[in-house]
């Protein structure tokens, strides 16, 4: 028997063109774009099909974005038969794919979903003036190596782990000059590479102080329902189903540490899930999936192929 869990990617995965043949093929997807666009009040499935690049990459922008597309594949699914409840044991997403994965879920409506990312986004945008902080890419350190790098390069600033995502790929964030010198330093330790990454803030660290507090603000006052099914959660990398504890997660998730590598080796092993289904743009979850446990079967769903090909094997 397959045991499934649907993930849901976060930001990187957006790209112009994305969910417009899904909107142009199904109903059900089309209104999933026209709700994120009302609840909004701008044109931002627009924006994603025909748009500039670079204003998709804007973090107001891609968290809601790349929910829509998540949710349209959902709702398609939905449509034709197979639901997160009856078909999935686990939801995970990796940092805004967690409220995507939410939504999936049944806790957060459509509206209220995108609405949270907008707040989102603008409050991790602010947090931190331009150029005050950066995040880079350390490839070939295990996680081990790069905690001492980053205790190392510190020299009184903020420098963390952001991101877990794979053996010997990790994410750093912080004050700009402590990540130049977290980078100098992980090459020197012996990374393969060590690179600053294109994001306009430095997220997953404790210079998002004010954005978890305007987040814990967003989220007290909107409703959250039961989950149709639990949630690894980011924070924890273990499954969560109580929405106060929920709540208080996605408030600590603005400044903690993605820990996406344990949360799956603890969907293969003790969750003992034995296929993750990335729902949504891209493949780099369904890439990192392959990475850290290669006993998982790993797909992605994200095109009306996609869609036709997941729904049948469903139901064989």
């Amino acid at each position: 028997m397959t045991i499934r869990a649907f993930t849901f990617p976060g930001q990187g995965s957006q790209f112009i063109g994305m969910g417009k043949e899904l909107s142009e093929t199904f109903p059900a997807a089309r209104s999933v774009f026209e709700e994120v666009d009302e609840a909004l009040g701008d044109d931002l499935s627009r924006l994603m099909f025909e748009g500039d690049e670079s204003e998709l990459r804007l973090t107001r922008n891609a968290q809601p974005a790349l929910m829509a597309v998540s949710m349209a594949v959902v709702k398609v699914l939905e449509e034709k038969g197979v639901t997160v409840g009856e078909t999935a044991s686990f939801v995970a997403g990796h940092s805004l794919g967690e409220y995507s994965a939410l939504c999936a879920a049944g806790t957060f409506s459509i509206a209220d979903t995108a609405r949270l990312l907008r707040t989102r986004g603008d409050a991790m945008q602010q947090a931190a003036p331009v150029g005050s902080g950066a995040m880079a890419a350390i490839l070939g350190l295990d996680l081990a190596a790069v905690e001492q790098v980053v205790e190392d390069a510190a020299h009184g600033e903020i420098c963390q782990v952001a991101n877990d995502n794979a053996p010997g790929q990790v994410v750093v964030s912080g004050a700009a000059s402590a990540v130049e010198r977290a980078i100098e330093l992980a090459k020197a330790a012996g990374a393969r590479r060590a690179l600053l990454l294109p994001v306009s803030a430095p997220f997953h660290c404790a210079l998002m102080a004010p954005a978890a507090e305007t987040m814990e603000n967003a989220l007290a006052h909107v409703t959250m329902a039961p989950l149709a099914v639990p949630l690894v959660a980011n924070v924890l990398a273990a499954p969560e189903s109580e929405v106060a504890d929920i709540r208080k997660n996605l408030v600590a998730q603005v400044t903690g540490r993605v820990r996406w590598r344990e949360s799956v080796d603890w969907m293969a092993s003790e969750g003992q899930v034995s296929e993750l289904v990335e729902l949504g743009a891209g493949k780099v979850l369904t890439g990192l999936a392959r990475r850290i446990n290669r006993d998982l079967d790993a797909v992605s769903v994200s095109s009306p192929a996609d869609i036709d090909e997941f729904v049948q094997k469903v139901k064989d």
